[in-house]
């Protein structure tokens, strides 16, 4: 495999992972708390993932 599409492959790959990761972080975060916690939670995933990407 020519290694241009090989490293393109991955890298849709890891974005694909990383997106997923994020989706299920936030439904496991908010599928047991209070309507009046949710939105606390929903920021600290989002402090998380931020710290992920490496925009912190």
């Amino acid at each position: 495999m020519d290694p241009v599409i090989a490293s393109a492959w991955a890298g849709v790959a890891a974005v694909v992972v990383l997106a997923t990761a994020a989706v299920l972080v936030t439904y496991v975060a908010v599928k047991g708390t209070d309507s009046r916690h949710r939105a606390a939670v929903l920021r600290g995933v989002a402090e998380i993932i931020r710290a992920l990407r490496g925009r912190r």
